[in-house]
């Protein structure tokens, strides 16, 4: 008989040409899995079936879709029921010829709503120190948006609440609407999934994420914070409309609008257009009235200035100001005559002058000036010799004359 090949004794030393079997395989599944101790686990339950004194559950996760099969006897649930969120502790058991796992459960209890309420308040206060709910986070909403993004439960009172009352208010108002679940475990990541859809669509100008009333524990997935996440990181301006005026889960503290109701949402996203046309038309009013008045306003002022007698009677400050000009003109006609006048007469006193110190008038009175031929004057006789020519200037001419010779002074005043 031939022997068979030892198999590797780790996953690690497996290889093509030496495999673990699937029975061996899951063997050491199983093995691993016995060995681990009893755990607390936390989930929702779904799919709840009571039979021949067991429970069957399916256990799932409240922010992912993850969910494992978990067997209990009938005493361990007790009165729990179908959607509750519960602490189970159980001890993992494989199955190694179906190669499932599943949980063992031996005890389990309701979470609290006291205990939800503070893990709430706990991820607020967490949430809030990132600056998530600042105000400056917050983006306004457009005056008219064309197109809104919707929401809400599949054939739900929150979307005809949105829709009736928005297209009331704007009929043109168009809606893309996402139904998905707004309650339980699916809730979570199905919100999440249409707000980042409707935030990638280029034509969606608001996004209402909306639902009607509800118990504290159906609002549990709105303050989920992989939701309030995904609502923080949507960059359309998002309006939470969850619940009633009581109910405020942490989506309405991140988004950029709270609503109260869905009817509130549909009137904040979008103007009423009877109460527009109102405004337009009160607007006009005010204008013409406006208009009017300024119009009679500057009437009157016209009329004002047209009474004033510079536009009245214009020529009145023509005729002043001629009589000014006139008056100005004789003043400096008299003044310049004036001038003249005794220019005129400096100017002979001048003359006269002038002209009894001129040379000319010397020689009209009967003098004479000698000159020698080089045009030096002769003021001594003793300067000319006999026979010396000379030139005598006289008022109407000049002489020519020879010296003949010098004789003495005499008194000047005896020759005349």
């Amino acid at each position: 008989m031939t022997d068979l090949p030892e198999l590797p004794a780790k996953a690690l030393d497996t290889s093509p040409e030496h495999p673990w079997p699937v029975r061996h395989l899951s063997a050491k599944i199983g093995e691993y899995v016995h060995r681990m101790s009893g755990v607390w686990v936390e989930g929702q339950i779904v799919q709840l079936n009571r039979r021949a004194g067991m429970s069957f559950l399916t256990l799932r996760d409240t922010e992912a879709d993850v969910s494992l099969s978990v067997t209990a006897a009938g005493r361990v649930l007790g009165e729990i029921t179908e959607g509750a969120h519960v602490v189970v502790h159980a001890t993992p058991t494989f199955w190694a010829k179906r190669g499932t796992l599943q949980l063992q459960a031996d005890s389990a209890r309701v979470v609290g709503l006291g205990d939800l309420l503070a893990r709430i308040e706990q991820l607020r206060r967490v949430l809030a120190a990132e600056g998530l709910f600042d105000a400056d986070r917050k983006v306004p909403l457009p005056f008219l948006p064309a197109v809104v993004g919707l929401v809400c439960g599949r054939e739900s009172k929150a979307e005809h609440d949105v829709v009736v009352n928005a297209r009331d208010r704007w009929p043109q108002v168009e809606f893309v609407i996402r139904e998905v679940a707004v309650q339980g475990p699916r809730a979570v990541p199905e919100v999440g999934a249409a707000i980042a859809e409707l935030d990638a669509d280029p034509r969606v100008e608001v996004i209402v994420v909306a639902r009607g009333g509800g118990s504290v524990e159906d609002l549990l997935p709105f303050s989920n914070e992989t939701m309030v996440r995904a609502a923080a990181a949507c960059r359309t301006p998002l309006v939470s409309a969850i619940g009633h005026e009581t109910d405020t889960p942490l989506l309405d503290l991140v988004a950029d609008h709270r609503a109260s109701t869905p009817t509130d949402a549909a009137k904040r996203i979008v103007p009423d257009v009877a109460e527009e046309r109102s405004r337009v038309r009160q607007a006009r009013a005010r204008s013409s009235a406006a208009v009017e008045q300024l119009l009679r306003r500057e009437t009157e002022r016209l009329a004002a200035l047209r009474s004033r007698p510079c536009l009245s009677l214009p020529e009145v400050l023509i005729d002043a100001r001629q009589e000014t000009i006139d008056r100005l003109l004789g003043d400096a006609r008299r003044s310049l005559g004036q001038r003249v006048v005794a220019g005129e007469a400096e100017v002979s006193r001048l003359l006269a002058q002038v002209t009894a110190l001129s040379p000319a008038a010397t020689l009209d009175r009967g003098y004479a000036v000698v000159q020698r031929t080089d045009g030096s004057v002769v003021r001594d006789p003793h300067e000319v010799g006999a026979g010396d020519r000379l030139r005598i200037r006289v008022a109407r001419g000049e002489l020519a004359a020879v010296a003949e010779g010098t004789h003495e002074a005499r008194d000047v005043d005896a020759v005349y």
